[in-house]
C-alpha cells in the first residue's frame, strides 16, 4: 500500500470527530481544513520510509494541543457533552503506538508514551506499554526505576519490589537501580515509622503483592484484566544459563527477616556486594542515599554495616574515609547537644584520614562539600561556626 492510501486509511477515521466539530461549531469549516491539512502532513511525514522519531512526537504532542483548545471551547462555549471527546485521546495513543512500533529503540518516544498514558490515568495501558518498553531495553536502569517508583507511589510496594528485583536481575553492571532501589524501602521504612507514630495500623506483611516462584520470577499481584494482559505483562526473563543474582539465600534474607527493623535495605546492599560494580565508590553512594533518612531508626545501624563493609573492601580508598569521617554526625541536627561531641569525634578522624588515605586531594575535596552543607545551616552556633570555618581554610590552603 502506498504512502497515500496509508495516510487516506489513517484520515478517513478521523471524519465522524470532524463532522461532530463542525456540526456543534466548535471549530469553523477553514479551522478544520487547516486540521485535515495538518494532520495530513503529520501522516505523509510518520509514514515516509525514512520517518524520525520527532516526527512522531510532534505529531502527538500537535494533538493534544488541539485537544486542549477543543476542551477550552467546549467549556467556553459550555457544551456539555462530545460524542467524539474520547477520540482525540485515542488518536494520541495510537500515535504513540505506531512510534514505538516503528522505532522501538528509542527511549525517549517509550518515556513519552508512558507519560502521556499517565496523564489521561490510562492505568492498565501503562502497565502494558512499561512491560513492553522493559523486554526492549531490559538493561536500562531508569525504566526499572520508574517502574518501581510509580508503584509505590500507588501505595503498591509489592508491585514496586517485584519491578525493582526483577531489574536488578539485568543490571548487575552499574548501582543505579540497586540503589534506588534500596531508596524507595528506606521511603517505605519512613512512612511506616511515621504511621507508627501516629498510632495507624501498618501492614502485617511488608512483602505483602509480590509472588516468588521457585524461579526468581515475580508474578505482579493486580486483578485487573486487559486484552492481551497475559502477554503484556510478561517481563523480560533472563535467560536459564544466566547466573541467579537474587539467589535462594538472598530471597530468604528478603522475605523471614524483619522489615521494620531495616533487614530489606541492608539486604539489598548485601547482594548488591556480590556484583561487578561494587567499589567504594558505589557503597559510597549507598552511605549518601541513606544518610539522607534522618527519621528512620535504623539509619545508623544501617550505615555503619556500610562503612565496615567500606573497610574489609578497601580501607585506605578516599570514599571510604569520607564515610568513616561523617559517621558520628549522621542523623545528628546541627542545633542539638550531641552535635559539638560527634563534630570532636568527626574532626579527628578526618586528621587521621588525610594521613592515611591512598589519595588526600580527593578526600580534601569531599570534605570541604559536608563542611559547607553544615556552613549553610541557619542559626549554626558561632562556635562551631568558626571550628568549621578554621577546618574548611586549612582544607583549601
Amino acid at each position: 500500500m502506498a504512502v497515500a492510501e496509508k495516510a487516506r486509511f489513517y484520515l478517513e477515521r478521523s471524519v465522524p470527530q470532524l463532522r461532530e466539530w463542525e456540526e456543534k461549531e466548535i471549530f469553523t469549516k477553514d479551522e478544520i481544513r487547516t486540521i485535515v491539512q495538518k494532520r495530513s502532513d503529520f501522516e505523509h511525514r510518520i509514514l515516509a520510509p525514512r520517518s524520525n522519531p520527532d516526527d512522531f512526537s510532534s505529531y502527538a504532542k500537535w494533538e493534544q494541543s488541539l485537544e486542549a483548545l477543543r476542551a477550552k471551547r467546549c467549556k467556553r462555549m459550555r457544551i456539555g457533552h462530545v460524542q467524539s471527546q474520547h477520540a482525540s485521546q485515542s488518536r494520541v495513543l495510537a500515535i504513540y503506538e505506531r512510534a514505538v512500533s516503528r522505532h522501538a529503540g528509542v527511549k525517549r518516544l517509550w518515556l513519552e508514551y508512558l507519560g502521556y498514558t499517565a496523564d489521561v490515568k490510562a492505568s492498565k495501558r501503562w502497565r502494558r506499554v512499561m512491560a513492553s518498553a522493559l523486554r526492549m531495553m531490559p538493561t536500562d536502569p531508569e525504566l526499572w526505576v520508574f517502574a518501581g517508583r510509580r508503584a509505590a507511589s500507588n501505595g503498591d510496594m509489592g508491585g514496586a519490589r517485584g519491578y525493582f528485583m526483577r531489574g536488578c536481575r539485568f543490571c548487575t553492571g552499574e548501582a543505579t537501580l540497586w540503589i534506588e532501589y534500596a531508596r524507595c524501602e528506606m521511603e517505605w521504612l519512613a512512612k511506616m515509622e511515621a504511621r507508627k507514630a501516629s498510632g495507624r495500623k501498618r501492614d502485617a506483611n511488608p512483602l505483602a503483592g509480590e509472588v516468588m516462584a521457585d524461579d526468581d520470577h515475580i508474578d505482579l499481584g493486580d486483578g485487573d484484566e486487559d486484552e492481551d494482559e497475559d502477554d503484556a505483562l510478561r517481563l523480560p526473563v533472563p535467560g536459564a544459563e544466566k547466573k541467579k543474582v537474587i539467589d535462594d539465600e538472598a530471597k530468604t534474607a528478603l522475605a523471614s527477616n524483619p522489615a521494620m527493623d531495616g533487614a530489606i535495605p541492608l539486604a539489598i546492599f548485601d547482594i548488591a556486594r556480590k556484583q561487578p560494580f561494587f567499589k567504594p565508590e558505589a557503597a559510597e553512594r549507598f552511605f549518601d542515599m541513606f544518610a539522607v533518612f534522618t527519621k528512620v531508626s535504623s539509619q545508623r545501624r544501617i550505615a555503619e554495616h556500610v562503612v565496615d563493609v567500606m573497610q574489609q573492601l578497601d580501607a585506605a580508598h578516599p570514599a571510604t574515609w569520607n564515610c568513616h569521617v561523617r559517621l558520628p554526625l549522621l542523623g545528628v541536627s546541627p542545633d542539638t547537644p550531641e552535635f559539638p561531641l560527634g563534630l570532636r569525634e568527626v574532626l579527628a578522624r578526618l586528621g587521621k584520614g588525610l594521613d592515611e588515605t591512598s589519595d588526600r586531594e580527593t578526600l580534601r575535596k569531599k570534605s570541604l562539600v559536608w563542611i559547607e552543607l553544615i556552613l549553610l545551616f541557619k542559626g549554626l552556633d558561632e562556635g562551631i561556626k568558626t571550628v568549621l570555618e578554621h577546618t574548611k581554610g586549612k582544607l583549601e590552603a
